[in-house]
């Protein structure tokens, strides 16, 4: 698919700038032409690469800022149709304490941070995910994290190998409230 063809040299492009230095960038929007179908780009190579390149910002990735903006996303991503089961929930739990970068923080912290938003968008969905998002803005500061926040909840909406259009309609929410290009992403 060509949308995750696209996601893949994002990635790949900001794990480059990652290893080359600090430089800051306005984002992969503008690189024109077309990346061939014929590549064959798998929902799970895409998860692997962005796994593989926030991996490689793990060491960046320390504040609490990044730790909360992620949990919120991953409730967002979890709730994104509007309903979440005990199932989902625990699934998503177990993805976020086997990430890499996630292990930055204490399990508890993100259990509890992740179970917080969960149950503000079970008993009022609207609300929850205002609350959600404000969260996620909190990382707007600093643009390797603001992005980390998106490939966090790229990979984990991509995990399952099903990426919905409800699970890309909020990260394209979140982007807005960090002050991302969705195009940036392909979403």
């Amino acid at each position: 698919m060509a949308l995750f063809d696209r996601l893949k040299d994002q990635a790949k492009n900001l794990q480059q700038q990652a290893q080359g230095g600090r430089g800051t960038t306005t984002g992969g929007a503008g690189h024109g032409g077309s990346h061939g179908g014929s590549r064959g780009g798998s929902r799970a190579q895409l998860v692997g690469v962005l796994k593989t390149q926030l991996g490689s910002l793990k060491a960046e990735l320390k504040s609490g800022a990044y730790r909360d903006a992620s949990m919120a996303m991953c409730a967002l991503v979890a709730a994104a149709d509007g309903h979440v089961d005990a199932a989902e929930i625990q699934q998503t739990e177990s993805l976020i304490l086997g990430n890499e970068v996630l292990q930055n923080f204490p399990p508890e912290q993100l259990r509890t941070r992740f179970h917080k938003h969960v149950d503000q968008l079970t008993r009022n969905f609207a609300q929850g995910k205002a609350e959600a998002l404000q969260e996620v803005a909190k990382a707007a500061k600093k643009p390797t994290e603001a992005r980390a926040v998106i490939q966090t909840g790229i990979v984990i909406a991509g995990a399952d190998g099903h990426f919905s259009q409800a699970e890309q309609a909020v990260l394209r929410e979140a982007c807005g409230v960090l002050g991302l290009a969705p195009a940036e992403f392909q979403l």
